[in-house]
């Protein structure tokens, strides 16, 4: 089976709103479940690929603060 998982995601969201698209994040995190960690990295890269320089220092000083409290 040749599944692109990246594409699969990408084409499942692609005509969303912001809205679903938040919807579909929230809903991923709240469920806890591991088999949502390969969509949220999907659209986590992304967001990488399509910011700024500027934007992915923000969003690096984030999350290094937010790993630093789960240490």
């Amino acid at each position: 089976m040749d599944l692109n998982l990246r594409q699969a995601v990408i084409q499942n969201v692609a005509n969303n709103t912001k809205e679903q698209l938040e919807d579909t994040i929230v809903d991923a995190i709240q469920r806890g479940e591991e088999k949502y960690l390969p969509g949220l990295g999907v659209l986590f890269e992304e967001i990488w690929k399509h910011s700024s320089k500027q934007q992915k220092e923000e969003m690096l000083t984030t999350l290094e603060q937010a790993v630093k409290q789960h240490a």
